[in-house]
C-alpha cells in the first residue's frame, strides 16, 4: 500500500452530496475536493429501519457517483434522526418544528450518520454508521418561540442546528464526535482515510 503523507500524491476526490452542511465539514480536512449530488431515490422500503436505511443509502449514493467518477476517492453519507425508534422529518414551517421541539422536550433523540468511502486503487468499499443521542432540556413555550424565530430551521431534522443556537436547548450529547451531527463523522473518515493510506492531515 501506498502511503500518502502530501497533497499532490492525492487522487481527486468527490463528496457525493449536495448539502452545504457536509460541504463545510469536510472542508475542515483541508482537502481539494469536488462535490456531486447523487441522483437516487432517497425513499425507505417497506418496514426498512432507520440502520439499514442509512446504510443502504449511503452505499447507493457512493456506488452512483463512482459509475462516473471509478478513479475518484468517493465519500457519500447519509443521515437519519429518529425518536422511540422513528424517523424524524424535517419540519418545513414554523408550526411543525414548534410541535417537534414539544415533543422533545425532556426527552433524547438520536441520529444514525452512515459514512461510506470508496478506494479507486483497489475499489475497496469502508462503511461505518456513527450514533449521536442529543438530550433536550424541559423546553417551555417562550423558549421554543424564541429560539425557532431567532435561527429558522425549518430544514433541519430535528428542528435544530446544533452548531448554532440549538446547542441552548440541549442538557448534553453523547457523541464521539460533533461533525456527525452536523452531517458528516470526521473522526471515522480519517480513520478509513488511514485505512487506506492516506495520513491526515497531509503536507500542503
Amino acid at each position: 500500500m501506498q502511503i500518502i503523507t502530501n497533497k499532490s500524491q492525492l487522487p481527486e476526490i468527490v463528496l457525493g452530496s449536495s448539502s452545504r452542511f457536509r460541504k463545510q465539514m469536510l472542508e475542515k480536512l483541508q482537502l481539494p475536493f469536488i462535490q456531486l449530488a447523487p441522483e437516487i431515490d432517497e425513499s425507505p422500503l417497506d418496514g426498512e429501519k432507520p440502520h439499514a436505511m442509512i446504510e443502504r443509502l449511503s452505499l447507493l449514493k457512493a456506488k452512483k457517483v463512482a459509475e462516473t467518477h471509478s478513479n475518484k476517492i468517493i465519500i457519500a453519507s447519509d443521515q437519519c434522526a429518529t425518536f422511540n425508534n422513528q424517523p424524524i422529518g424535517k419540519p418545513h414551517s414554523h408550526q411543525k418544528a414548534v410541535e417537534q421541539l414539544q415533543t422533545f422536550s425532556g426527552h433524547a433523540i438520536t441520529f444514525l450518520t452512515g459514512l461510506v468511502v470508496i478506494d479507486p486503487t483497489n475499489k475497496q468499499i469502508h462503511q461505518t454508521m456513527d450514533r449521536t443521542i442529543v438530550h433536550f432540556r424541559v423546553l417551555d413555550t417562550q423558549t421554543i418561540e424564541n429560539y425557532l424565530l431567532a435561527e429558522q430551521p425549518y430544514e433541519c431534522a430535528g428542528s435544530f442546528k446544533s452548531e448554532g443556537l440549538g446547542i441552548t436547548l440541549f442538557e448534553k450529547i453523547e457523541s464521539k464526535d460533533p461533525n456527525a451531527l452536523i452531517g458528516l463523522p470526521l473522526i471515522d473518515l480519517t480513520s478509513l482515510f488511514a485505512k487506506m493510506g492516506i495520513v491526515l492531515p497531509l503536507k500542503p
